[in-house]
């Protein structure tokens, strides 16, 4: 990708204005010759030329230059669809070395860094080495603060604000976590419900059903975000702990989610599996591993976000989503994460000598 475009500026704006290469040539006082190398790219107008010719076409030097510090949101993705595939094939520090020479020429596209810090993060085990894997997390949590402090989209500057947060707490800043986040969670403002009744004014309700059905699915991602962690929370309730697993399996198998987004169950029954193991409750435990196993090994990949029967008219809410951590990551790293969940996954060491969970264990390592 160009960014600069000097080339393509003068022939369209030579020809808005309906001149010939002779009559910029004259105007400059430079010969034809130099005009056509100029817009064919074999050579460039030296930079005392450059106040004349923007002055000429009416445009500021960086409109003439064609400068685009940023990068679409189209190339972003193709980018860190391709560097998050490299992270598998090619050695880790290649491609961390190729992250920050992008993040450093784009250093003022935020939308770009957001994505680079996510790609870290998504990637740093990648590594191989555990203090390797906690500097490339710091270095993420610096793009994500860039982005909070510089950027003037709001929404952006929350999203880095929650994975700021996040990076503090996987290198084990807890304190951090909570300045960073404390009284920011406590308040739910839905526009959904100010944006549906809109439409039908206007005689568009299937624009207001879309609207909800991104609400609820968004509600409903949220909800089950909260889940596994309040589960773990429950391990010294044991009943609040067994109410909390069936209420959620409910509402699980309401929404469809083995279907509509299976990556949620699976993250819900590993946890559930840990506090029954924690529990001391063997059986159930094993039962859980069995459907997480069933589960990982079926037909749900790529695991992404997607609709169904019920969310059908929420593909261009997905088609215009920006990139966040919602972009699907190398299924490879995928399915030996699942497993590795479970195989190498200390709190299920009294299990290792059942039958049942060496069966688990070997049906997830031929997964990957």
């Amino acid at each position: 990708m160009k960014e600069i475009n000097i080339a393509r500026t003068i022939v369209n704006k030579r020809r808005e204005k309906g001149l010939t290469q002779d009559d910029l040539a004259s105007y400059i006082g430079v010969s034809k010759a130099s005009v056509s190398k100029w817009e064919t790219e074999q050579s460039y107008p030296d930079i005392t030329f450059l106040p004349q010719l923007a002055a000429f076409f009416n445009i500021s030097i960086d409109e003439l230059m064609g400068y685009e510090p940023q990068m679409g949101k189209d190339d972003i993705r193709k980018l860190y669809l391709r560097l998050s595939a490299d992270f598998t094939v090619k050695p880790f520090d290649d491609v961390l070395g190729h992250c920050r020479e992008i993040a450093k020429k784009y250093f003022s596209c935020f939308p770009l860094l957001f994505q680079m810090g996510a790609l870290l993060v998504n990637n740093s085990m990648e590594s191989g080495d555990m203090d390797k894997t906690f500097s490339v997390i710091a270095e993420a949590k610096e793009l994500f603060i860039r982005v909070k402090k510089e950027s003037e989209d709001a929404e952006l500057k929350q999203l880095a604000l929650n994975m700021e947060a996040f990076c503090a707490l996987t290198l084990g800043n807890p304190n951090e976590v909570i300045e960073l986040l404390e009284g920011t969670s406590r308040k739910i403002i839905s526009t959904e419900t100010l944006l549906a009744p809109a439409y039908q004014m206007i005689g568009k309700p299937r624009e207001a059903k879309s609207v909800l059905q991104v609400g609820i699915y968004q509600h409903m991602l949220s909800l089950f975000g909260t889940f596994p962690d309040y589960l773990m929370l429950c391990i010294d309730e044991p009943k609040q702990f067994d109410e909390t697993y069936r209420r959620v399996l409910a509402v699980a198998e309401a929404f469809d989610l083995k279907n509509l987004h299976p990556s949620i169950l699976v993250k819900l029954h590993i946890f559930a599996a840990q506090g029954y193991t924690m529990l001391g409750n063997t059986d159930r435990a094993l039962e859980i591993l069995e459907k997480y196993a069933e589960l990982v090994t079926g037909d749900i990949y790529p695991l992404q976000l997607k609709g169904d029967d019920y969310f059908n008219l929420i593909d261009k809410w997905f088609d215009e989503l920006d990139l966040g951590t919602a972009l699907p990551r190398d299924e490879k790293i995928i399915r030996q994460s699942m497993s590795d969940g479970v195989v190498n996954n200390p709190v299920f060491t009294p299990l290792a000598d059942e039958f049942r969970f060496q069966r688990v264990a070997e049906k997830l390592k031929n997964n990957c």
